[in-house]
């Protein structure tokens, strides 16, 4: 790909680091009024940024060059410009930029908003924008900002609660914004209102906060004079589809009946949909017309979408990849869009599906092995979020284990998404707890079925895997030989005072309240408060910036550990909540592979 430069050798280096190092990119977003005009993500420099592509020309530049990463970017209706996030070294706090679409210099976008962290974002076609922001001090407030040079920003919305911007309407009449001013940080509600702030109409699933069901903006008709709204609802336990139209006051479901949970976009001229569905750790396209009886399959492999779009010929462009089978962006007209240059990542192993009864129900894992036979030294690689979920899908990290000799579990805990609203919405008040319930069984059953060595049983994961990491270590711990811990909540009634406002949030509605009002909820769900039982070794990785699971937190839990000689090492490195830097993300693999080989025996980290 002109633009992007060759990486250096790779083909000498283990699988493992392979993987990391080989070219992605991201599924390419298109102007709408432009289609010609792409942005994508690449970590073709070794550090993932921003990358314009014009596919007339077949040009490509990159957009950012900032040495944490740059992964946040918008392009305008026109194609004319590109707007980007800058914060400082991840800590997600910052601005919007501006760049022409051609190159030139950086401008602040809306150079009389102060720093914050964003809320959403949506452009007009005449040039203005809708920004939301999120602090500690004022909660959250939307902005409406007019185009260069034609005033100053206005505020639109506050309020103390989460909320966000949703969309804006093709002809910049309507503003769909989401909100949780009814305290549940799970559930949205939704809000249309004109570009003065003025209310055109609400939608409230949760009839003020007093039913678990919520809303999601997926975009107003890309139409002209088209006041129709895509949302998504939970009405009957699981995302589904409707239109609304907010200025007739109309609701009209669409049969479309998949289970697992769905999302949609419009076809560009707004004719049709294109519906991802995911489903048991899987997910595969449909189109839907409305009016018609049910919806269309779009033919893809099995596996995992990540990303989906209708272009304006009717084609669909699509970012798909399987365990064993590395990302790749394809198109159904049988064409691979996007190819980066270089050696594509080695391959690893596919999952097998396994589903183990559990005292909240039937819980979902996904298995890759090693060769040879078991019981293999195991490791199992929690999920984040919580709301989110494993899904059948290319994971450098699973795969290094995989190449080390250990088979990899991964839990689709409740809490995980592509289950349905209960299983999500099951973790409430006993945080923490109810999935290491649900991990615990799938253990069990990996030892009973003789996939795993229950003598060399490693506890992993980043962010809230993290945080179930050392939850579990204090709570269960006979049952783990060691830990392996990223970016976690370590100690919850500190991460709670130092978490970024929407975070403060949602931990309100999971645990009930604040640790002042539910003290006993956050004791029971803080690590901090078994780490005196922990007895395997552990390893924690921590961002100095993070916004999200904060540096202080984690260090008085390591004080603890350090002030009875418990076994532990720490690694601090200088960016938020994870890294943009590739040969970071390997350091971050090599620590935690030698660290695991050291105490559990094992094959050269190295050579594997």
């Amino acid at each position: 790909m002109e633009g992007m430069s060759e990486p250096e050798n790779v083909s000498t280096m283990p699988d493992w680091e392979q993987r990391f190092r080989a070219p992605r990119v991201s599924l390419p977003d298109w102007a709408e009024d432009a289609p010609d005009r792409s942005l994508f993500v690449s970590n073709a420099t070794g550090t993932y940024e921003l990358y314009a592509w014009d596919r007339a020309g077949g040009q490509q530049r990159q957009v950012t060059d900032r040495p944490n990463g740059t992964t946040d970017g918008v392009l305008t209706p026109d194609g004319e410009a590109i707007w980007w996030f800058s914060d400082t070294d991840g800590d997600e706090f910052g601005v919007w930029m501006r760049q022409p679409f051609g190159g030139g210099e950086d401008e602040p976008a809306a150079p009389g908003l102060a720093p914050s962290y964003p809320a959403g974002l949506a452009i007009g076609r005449d040039g203005s924008a809708v920004i939301g922001r999120s602090t500690d001090e004022d909660g959250t407030t939307i902005h409406l900002v007019p185009a260069p040079g034609s005033g100053e920003a206005v505020e639109i919305y506050r309020h103390r609660e989460s909320a966000g911007v949703g969309d804006l309407s093709h002809d910049g009449t309507l503003i769909a914004l989401e909100h949780t001013e009814h305290g549940d940080a799970m559930h949205s509600a939704l809000r249309v209102v004109r570009p003065d702030g003025s209310t055109v109409a609400e939608l409230d699933d949760t009839e003020g906060g007093t039913k678990e069901l919520g809303l999601a903006v997926l975009g107003f008709a890309p139409v002209a004079g088209d006041p129709r709204l895509l949302v998504g609802h939970q009405r009957r336990g699981r995302w589904e589809l409707m239109i609304w139209d907010p200025v007739a006051g109309t609701e009209t479901a669409l049969p479309v009946d998949l289970p697992g949970d769905v999302g949609a976009e419009w076809y560009p001229d707004g004719s049709a949909l294109l519906i991802e569905h995911s489903f048991e750790a899987r997910s595969e396209l449909w189109r839907y017309e409305p009016g018609a009886a049910e919806p269309v399959r779009v033919e893809s492999p099995a596996g995992t979408v990540s990303g989906a779009t209708a272009r304006p010929d009717g084609t669909v462009e699509y970012l798909w990849s399987s365990a064993a089978q590395p990302p790749v962006v394809r198109s159904t007209s049988g064409a691979v869009v996007l190819d980066p240059p270089g050696a594509k990542a080695p391959a690893s192993v596919a999952v097998e599906d396994a589903w183990v009864e559990g005292p909240g129900g039937r819980i979902h894992a996904l298995v890759q092995k090693p060769a040879g036979d078991g019981p293999f030294p195991t490791v199992f690689e929690i999920h984040g979020g919580p709301t989110w979920h494993d899904s059948d899908a290319f994971a450098s990290g699973p795969a290094a284990w995989v190449d080390h000799g250990f088979a990899v579990v991964r839990v689709n805990y409740r809490g995980s998404t592509g289950y349905g609203r209960a299983w999500t919405d099951a973790l409430k008040h006993r945080v923490g707890l109810i999935e290491l319930e649900d991990i615990a069984a799938v253990r069990d059953w990996s030892v009973k079925t003789g996939l795993a060595d229950p003598q060399r049983l490693v506890l992993a994961g980043g962010s809230w895997g993290g945080y179930l990491t050392l939850l579990g270590l204090g709570t269960q711990p006979d049952a783990w030989a060691l830990g392996l811990a990223a970016v976690p909540v370590a100690d919850y009634v500190t991460a709670y005072h130092d978490e970024m406002e929407a975070l403060k949030a949602m931990d309100r509605t999971l645990l009930g309240g604040t640790p002042e009002e539910v003290p006993e909820r956050f004791e029971a769900s803080s690590p901090l408060t078994y780490v005196d039982a922990v007895r395997a070794p552990v390893y924690i990785s921590a961002g100095v910036n993070d916004p999200r699971c904060p540096i202080r937190q984690v260090e008085n839990y390591v004080d603890r550990l350090a002030a009875r000689g418990a076994v532990h090492e720490v690694y601090r490195y200088d960016a938020g909540h994870g890294s943009l830097v590739v040969e970071e993300r390997i350091k971050q693999v090599r620590l935690e592979l030698e660290f695991t080989l050291k105490h559990l025996g094992g094959g050269d980290v190295l050579g594997a």
